[in-house]
């Protein structure tokens, strides 16, 4: 028979770069009782310090990396691992364990030689109260993201870290190297010049792209934005005079905004310069 369960299951899919992390795990909640360490009467709370914790409820919380990831500077492979903690008063434990078969923390059947990875975390005691364990992500980037970890009044952050240039760029060579089309050349000179990087070679995707496919209003205002990039501040006006004229052909009203408000930029710097 099916029935409500006292700690539902929850899992979380977050995008990060070019890269993905899924959580699945079990949210207990407080219910009034003492959370972590001892309660007053001396008798173990439900998380009891020095000992191994799911990090949830039921089975053991799985986390699963799409592609390699860094915490704390140090190489996770990608896959699928359980996640575990041993927490103390001042600083927790943080593993995550290569055998996924273990129900619950697997306590009796753990082995510290299955850790794949093992860091050291330090609490903080937070004013608002989660009544249910969560489990989520803020602070995301291109390059990284942090997991946060939430219950009763504890707080626990672990920083994770992507190499979203170098999956990018093996995408890009991937790209260049399969017939390149003129979308292709401007997805990457915009991503170049989004990122600030390789200019010259942004600066001939793009042109690349309109000996292709001709003249567009976000092609030339990619291309205005590239040059001015480069301090060529004159012909950055002329490409967004011509982005500008396109786009209020087509009626693109926020673009003939931004390039009315870099001309007039590009244009000050111009008479600053001279």
């Amino acid at each position: 028979m099916n029935h409500p369960k006292v700690s539902p299951l929850a899992r979380v899919e977050q995008e990060v770069g070019l890269s993905k992390i899924t959580v699945e795990y079990s949210r207990p909640s407080a219910r009034a009782r003492i959370l972590f360490g001892n309660q007053p009467n001396g008798n173990p709370g439900l998380v009891p310090y020095g000992r191994i914790w799911r990090v949830g409820a039921n089975e053991s919380t799985k986390i699963t990396f799409e592609t390699d990831v860094y915490i704390e500077d140090q190489l996770l492979p990608k896959g699928t691992y359980a996640l575990y903690a041993f927490p103390e008063v001042e600083e927790w434990q943080i593993v995550f364990h290569g055998n996924t078969t273990h129900w619950g923390d697997g306590r009796a059947a753990y082995n510290a030689t299955e850790d794949v990875l093992r860091i050291k975390v330090y609490p903080i005691k937070t004013i608002a109260f989660q009544e249910n364990l969560s489990l989520s992500f803020d602070g995301i980037t291109h390059n990284g993201l942090t997991m946060i970890w939430t219950w009763g009044n504890t707080k626990v952050s672990i920083p994770i870290k992507v190499d979203t240039p170098e999956l990018m760029e093996q995408q890009i060579q991937n790209k260049l190297t399969n017939e390149p089309s003129a979308q292709t050349y401007y997805e990457i000179s915009r991503y170049y010049q989004e990122q600030g990087i390789k200019k010259e070679e942004s600066l001939k995707f793009v042109d690349k792209a309109i000996v292709m496919d001709g003249d567009t209003y976000y092609f030339q205002r990619v291309k205005s934005l590239i040059l001015a990039d480069m301090g060529h501040y004159n012909a950055a006006v002329k490409a967004a005079e011509l982005s500008l004229k396109l786009a209020n052909i087509q009626g693109k009203d926020e673009f003939v905004r931004l390039n009315e408000n870099n001309i007039r930029d590009w244009k000050k710097l111009m008479k600053k310069n001279n």
